[in-house]
């Protein structure tokens, strides 16, 4: 059974950082791909940023330059760093890997963003 873990979402000021985490066990995050996507109250859930089976990195257009997508292979955590954060990227945040033909979900962390 895949299980993700997120942490690190927090109310913060317009214009602040925050660095999601998204952990599990084995090494599945470090092999499958693995994506950022959030999801805004009324609306539906939508891809932030995602490593590609290729190890390409693609971002959606509204946190290109903003945010960051990593991960750390030693201990299997994927991260995403999100500077300049605004007030509509408010939103519960959720990190997902697609593993045997299955896209597994944790269980979200939520960001908000307010002064």
């Amino acid at each position: 059974q895949v299980q993700l873990v997120e942490s690190g979402g927090a109310l913060v000021q317009p214009g602040g950082s925050l660095r999601l985490s998204c952990a599990a066990s084995g090494s599945i995050l470090s092999i499958y791909p693995v994506g950022w996507y959030r999801q805004a109250p009324g609306k539906q859930r939508e891809l932030v940023a995602g490593i590609t089976s290729g190890a390409r990195i693609i971002y959606a257009d509204f946190v290109k330059g903003r945010f960051t997508i990593s991960r750390d292979y030693a201990k299997n955590t994927v991260y995403l760093q999100m500077n300049s954060l605004k007030p509509e990227d408010t939103a519960v945040y959720y990190c997902s890997v697609d593993y045997r033909d299955m896209r597994h979900w944790g269980q979200g962390t939520q960001v908000t963003v307010s002064s």
